[in-house]
């Protein structure tokens, strides 16, 4: 995973950068109602795991927008060439862990190395892996299909994208909904960016059934 920082001096949201480092809560978000029919019958045909065919689908749609895997490194911005996942898994009880994955690799390698990593994390606890600045950070609420959603940042310049997904549930048209919110440091992305995510995970979960 290589990284660069960003020229400062000719970054066009220098201002907007400035501006919105300088609030007390300056992140931006918004839930969207994904259509995930294609992507629950793919989990369902191949007998494999529709919360990781999904955090697939999110995490290469992260990643095709730049400003997901740009992060405020003290007064500058790194830009990652990619971004790993931490989300949240059960370990029972009510108590989760973090489980680090890494996404760029062909669906059946990816389902042998997540499901290694669910395993190996549940011994690790609620510690992050070192080097989380890169890390997307995921969350699901199998519970709920919500509408919207408030999400906790540690500080005002914690710039780690955060994407959480609820209960799916079918539509009156046969169609399969689930909630999908994204919450990013404003600093960074705008609204046009978060659009881009959602327009890439369709197009994600449209792909599931093409030669990949």
């Amino acid at each position: 995973m290589a990284a660069h920082i960003l020229n400062m001096d000719s970054y066009e949201r220098k201002a907007h950068f400035d501006y919105f480092r300088s609030l007390q809560y300056p992140y931006v978000g918004v839930t969207v109602d994904q259509d995930v029919t294609s992507a629950l019958r793919f989990s369902k045909e191949n007998h494999c795991s529709f919360y990781l065919t999904i955090l697939h689908a999110a995490a290469l749609a992260a990643d095709a927008v730049p400003e997901f895997r740009q992060r405020i490194h003290g007064n500058q911005i790194i830009e990652y060439s990619e971004c790993p996942t931490s989300h949240t898994e059960r370990t029972g009880g009510g108590a989760y862990c973090y489980c680090t994955i890494h996404h760029h690799m062909n669906l059946p390698d990816y389902f042998a190395h997540a499901e290694e990593a669910r395993s190996n994390c549940r011994s690790k606890g609620i510690a992050e892996d070192d080097d989380s600045e890169s890390f997307y950070f995921i969350s699901a609420l199998p519970w709920l299909h919500y509408t919207s959603l408030i999400q906790p940042v540690a500080c005002n310049d914690e710039s780690n994208p955060r994407i959480t997904w609820g209960k799916y549930e079918v539509s009156d048209t046969g169609r399969v909904i689930m909630p999908v919110s994204v919450l990013a440091h404003h600093a960074l992305a705008d609204g046009s960016h978060i659009a881009r995510f959602y327009d890439n995970l369709k197009q994600e979960i449209e792909k599931l059934y093409s030669d990949r």
